[in-house]
């Protein structure tokens, strides 16, 4: 069974950053393109980035300058390091893959997922 395992996510105090990882599991994902997205209650589910095959990389305004994305296909792993979090970053982040058509922020063009990790960022 092909899909992702997310990790990284925890509490951390506005101002702060994290780490999260998207590991790809039953596949390699070096021909996808692979996006990261959240989703708060009571909201859809947000694209951030995405991470084209050759490294070519893609932001949302919102996270633009703040959050990086990066992958290592040598680990089958896509990163996103989240700088300057502030509370209305609380979500649950997860990543997502596609394997044909160019990147897209929306996230009903990706076709893989994993489970979520929870990020709270609260003082």
């Amino acid at each position: 069974q092909v899909h992702f395992v997310e990790s990284g996510g925890g509490l951390v105090q506005p101002g702060g950053s994290l780490r999260l990882s998207c590991a790809a599991s039953g596949f390699a994902l070096d021909y996808y393109t692979i996006g990261w997205f959240r989703q708060a209650p009571g909201m859809e589910r947000e694209g951030l980035s995405y991470i084209k095959r050759g490294g070519w990389t893609y932001y949302v305004d919102s996270v633009k300058g703040r959050f990086t994305i990066s992958r290592d296909d040598a680990k089958n792993t896509v990163y996103l390091q989240m700088n300057s979090l502030e509370p209305h970053d609380t979500a649950v982040y997860s990543c997502g893959g596609r394997r044909f058509g160019s990147g897209s922020f929306d996230p009903t063009h990706y076709d893989i997922w994993g489970q979520g990790t929870q990020v709270t960022v609260s003082s």
